[in-house]
């Protein structure tokens, strides 16, 4: 089962290697890992919640990564290293399926390249760090493309409507949400339900 899955989610997705052709100007590079793993025969998806006391993002749910230590670093190896570092993700045990299109953080001048992971499902409690982990969560495909709208979002004294995903007492939104909805899109029913427009 989860070689058809991991077979299937290759069709869907980009190239592992392929990043796309963006402007970096003045911006950060960093990458993300996107878990996801079979429970029954339901997708998971990994996240993680930020400490309240990070200067970047604080409180803020995302998947796990950071930025490349340095310019010759492939953004996988970044991927795989940070989410080694922040829930102990052996990078051996990831099956690296895909690629998803890099998207922007527009207050801290992130480009962040979003690599899919095929996981075991944990049998032991995550590894986190303690200094930047606050939680991770276990969150099923189905629940997130259910709970997918635009809401209001207020930072900085700005109110705006931004996709957005509930699921439980989590809100997941910005960059993340941007990810997440690609995603979505591109492995449509496997996600349990039909992916939102």
């Amino acid at each position: 089962m989860t070689t058809a899955i991991g077979d299937e989610l290759r069709r869907r997705l980009g190239d592992p290697g392929a990043v796309a052709d963006v402007d970096l100007a003045h911006e950060t590079e960093a990458a993300v890992l996107v878990p996801l793993f079979l429970a029954g025969d339901e997708l998971h998806a990994v996240f993680t919640k930020r400490r309240e006391d990070m200067r970047r993002h604080p409180g803020e749910i995302s998947f796990p990564g950071g930025r490349r230590d340095h310019q010759h670093e492939p953004l996988h190896e970044t991927a795989l290293r940070e989410a080694e570092e922040e829930v102990g993700l052996t990078p051996a045990t990831v099956d690296l399926v895909g690629t998803l299109t890099p998207v922007r953080t527009f207050v801290t001048g992130y480009v962040i390249y979003p690599h899919v992971g095929l996981i075991p499902r944990p049998d032991t409690d995550w590894v986190v760090s303690e200094n930047e982990v606050a939680q991770v969560m276990e969150l099923p495909l189905r629940a997130l493309v259910e709970g997918f709208d635009q809401r209001p979002v207020t930072r900085r004294g700005f109110t705006f409507e931004t996709d957005s995903y509930v699921v439980g007492d989590h809100f997941i939104w910005g960059a993340t949400a941007r990810i997440l909805g690609d995603l979505l899109q591109r492995i449509g029913p496997l996600a349990g339900a039909g992916a939102h427009d």
